[in-house]
C-alpha cells in the first residue's frame, strides 16, 4: 500500500533507535537485519537465553549492561507508591519488556516494539509502569490505520484497548487519535465522533456520553476539526451528510473515526479488513509520554518492519 511506502520512507529520512526485546524470536531478528540494511531505523536487540543474534546487530545483555542499576532506581522510583523494594525493582528490570521500556524512558533508545512473543497486557504493563502517559493524557488505547488500494487512509480509534471509555477517555482517545493521525500520515484530521444518532436524531445516555465527550474535546481548542455525534454515514458520505449534518465541517469528509467502545471499533475495523478490502495496519499504541508499540503474535516479519517505522513516526 502506498501508505506503508509513505511510513518507511519518513521513517528512513529521520532514522530513530528503536529496542526490540525479543531477539529470540526469528522474526525479529529477521525485521533488525532488514532495518539495518535498508537503513529504515537502528535497531536495538537485548539479548535473550538461548538467542543467537547475527554479526553487525546491536545486542544490549541486561545482566551486564552498567545502566541496569540506574534502570532499576528509576522504576523503584516510579512505583515504591506500590510497596516495592530496589531489590525487587531491579529483578523486574531483569525482563527484557522492562529494560527495553526502560531504555526508552532513560532517552537510549527513542522507542520499543515488542508483542510477537508477550501479550498485549505484559508489553502494555511494561510500558505504562516504567515509561507511563504523556501530559494530558488519561489513558492509553490504540488506532488501526485503514489503507485502501485507491489511497484513501482513515483512523480508526480505539479499536483494540479500552472496552467502554467514559467521557473523559473518549475525548482523549479522540485528541490522541487526531495527533497520532497527523504525525503517521501527515494529513490534517478531520474527526468524527460515531454513535447510532447524528446531532439529536435520537435519545439515549450513550448518546449522551458521545455528545459529553465532544464537548470536552472542543474545551481544549485543539487545532483540528472534530464534530459529534454522528453516525458513520453522515460522517463519510457527503449527500447524507448535507441531509443530516448540513451545518457540519467534519461530515461527509472525515477520516478520523472515533467509535464508542471497543465493540464497534473492532467490529467496524475487521469489517473494513474483510469486506472493503483495507489493509489495516496497527494496533497503534497512543497516549504512552513515549512511544512503546505492540504486536500480534501472529504477525510477520514486514509486520514488524511496519511498526517499528511507526513508532519512529511517533517518536
Amino acid at each position: 500500500m502506498d501508505i506503508i511506502q509513505d511510513i518507511r520512507d519518513k521513517a528512513s529520512s529521520n532514522l530513530k533507535t528503536i529496542v526490540l526485546p525479543r531477539s529470540s524470536d526469528a522474526r525479529v531478528i529477521e525485521a533488525a537485519l532488514y532495518l539495518q540494511e535498508n537503513k529504515l531505523a537502528n535497531p536495538i536487540l537485548i539479548q535473550n537465553e538461548g538467542a543467537s543474534i547475527p554479526e553487525g546487530l546491536t545486542i544490549v545483555d541486561f545482566v551486564s549492561d552498567e545502566r541496569l542499576k540506574s534502570y532499576a532506581h528509576s522504576f523503584y522510583e516510579r512505583r515504591k507508591h506500590k510497596g516495592i523494594s530496589e531489590a525487587e525493582a531491579i529483578e523486574v528490570v531483569k525482563d527484557p519488556l522492562f529494560f527495553a521500556a526502560a531504555m526508552v524512558s532513560a532517552g537510549n533508545a527513542d522507542g520499543a516494539v515488542a508483542g510477537s512473543v508477550s501479550t498485549t497486557g505484559d508489553v502494555l504493563r511494561a510500558a505504562i509502569q516504567t515509561i507511563g502517559l504523556k501530559p494530558g493524557s488519561n489513558v492509553v488505547s490504540s488506532i488501526f490505520l485503514m489503507s485502501f488500494e485507491d489511497g484513501r487512509v482513515f483512523t480508526y480509534g480505539d479499536c483494540a484497548v479500552v472496552p467502554y471509555p467514559n467521557a473523559e477517555q473518549l475525548a482523549t482517545i479522540a485528541m490522541d487519535s487526531a495527533q497520532t493521525h497527523q504525525k503517521v500520515t501527515g494529513a490534517d484530521p478531520r474527526v468524527a465522533m460515531l454513535s447510532f444518532s447524528t446531532k439529536g436524531s435520537a435519545v439515549h445516555e450513550r448518546i449522551a456520553l458521545v455528545q459529553e465527550a465532544l464537548e470536552i474535546v472542543k474545551s481544549h481548542n485543539l487545532n483540528f476539526s472534530v464534530d459529534g455525534e454522528l453516525q458513520f454515514d453522515a460522517a463519510i458520505v457527503p449527500d447524507i451528510a448535507k441531509r443530516k449534518a448540513p451545518d457540519s465541517e467534519v461530515a461527509g469528509q472525515a477520516n478520523v473515526f472515533i467509535y464508542p467502545n471497543l465493540d464497534a471499533g473492532n467490529i467496524a475495523y475487521k469489517i473494513t479488513e474483510r469486506l472493503a478490502g483495507a489493509t489495516a495496519t496497527g494496533p497503534i499504541i497512543q497516549g504512552m509520554a513515549k512511544p512503546m508499540m505492540d504486536l500480534s503474535r501472529g504477525c510477520s516479519w514486514e509486520d514488524i518492519v511496519n511498526t517499528v517505522c511507526v513508532t519512529a513516526l511517533m517518536s
